[in-house]
């Protein structure tokens, strides 16, 4: 499961699931560029770093011919940047499904774009997009965010087809609820809309995962380690889900 020496990109890289995947993958031997919108969170990783925003197209391509420039030819990437915004259907403000869909698709888009020029060269390649459970199921009142992780497994499962060809491999990874900062906005959200204790709010977003636990970051980066490794090279258009048996 070697990935010594070979250069892995990791977006949303400043923070929980990123940072962890980053900092397994350098323990592992890879050279590692984070990238991400604020300096001083992918500053602290102590690893090389491009800062961008996903959601633009032409920032992501000059952020990865710097990394591509610093650190020779990218062969992974971890797509990992998203966000998460909850609302009923019927109260949902107007932009908030563009919002979802360019950080959570577009920003997916983007960044595997801008890494398929070093793969197709090479004839080997790792794309791997972090999902979610929402991208195979549906969950009330997060409706625009569901439709974007189902527009990320839909993107996922085209490319691997397209792309086999090539020696790439295209995989989504579709953790449950992760024990990150993003939880944390999840848990101060329903306690300030509902009134809830914190307690009771956790509870109610880790009641359907059967183990009765929230998945934690190293078992994500454990996962991407496996798809980015000739150990995973018939994995392919896989969802690989991370969710004590919900899915």
């Amino acid at each position: 499961m070697s990935i010594e020496g070979r250069h892995i990109v990791v977006t949303g890289g400043g923070s929980g699931v990123g940072a962890a995947t980053a900092q397994a993958l350098a323990a592992a031997g890879a050279r590692v560029t984070v990238m991400g919108r604020r300096e001083g969170p992918l500053r602290e990783q102590g690893l090389a770093y491009q800062i961008c925003d996903v959601t633009d197209a032409d920032a992501v391509a000059q952020a990865f011919a710097a990394a591509r420039d610093a650190q020779g030819p990218i062969l992974g990437v971890i797509a990992n940047a998203g966000a998460a915004e909850s609302q009923p259907f019927a109260k949902m403000p107007a932009g908030m499904l563009a919002d979802m869909l360019s950080v959570n698709l577009i920003g997916v888009a983007n960044v595997w774009q801008a890494a398929l020029p070093d793969m197709k060269a090479a004839g080997w390649g790792r794309m791997i997009a972090v999902a979610s459970t929402a991208g195979l199921k549906g969950y009330a009142y997060v409706s625009a965010y569901v439709a974007a992780k189902h527009g990320v497994v839909g993107l996922t499962r085209a490319l691997a087809l397209e792309l086999a060809g090539a020696g790439i491999t295209v995989n989504a990874i579709c953790p449950g609820f992760i024990d990150t900062p993003m939880l944390d906005r999840s848990v101060a959200n329903i306690v300030e809309k509902t009134g809830m204790s914190e307690a009771d709010a956790r509870a109610a977003l880790v009641k359907d995962n059967p183990q009765k636990r929230f998945i934690q970051t190293d078992e994500v980066a454990e996962a991407a380690l496996y798809l980015l490794s000739d150990a995973a090279r018939s994995v392919n258009g896989h969802t690989l889900t991370l969710s004590g048996g919900e899915i």
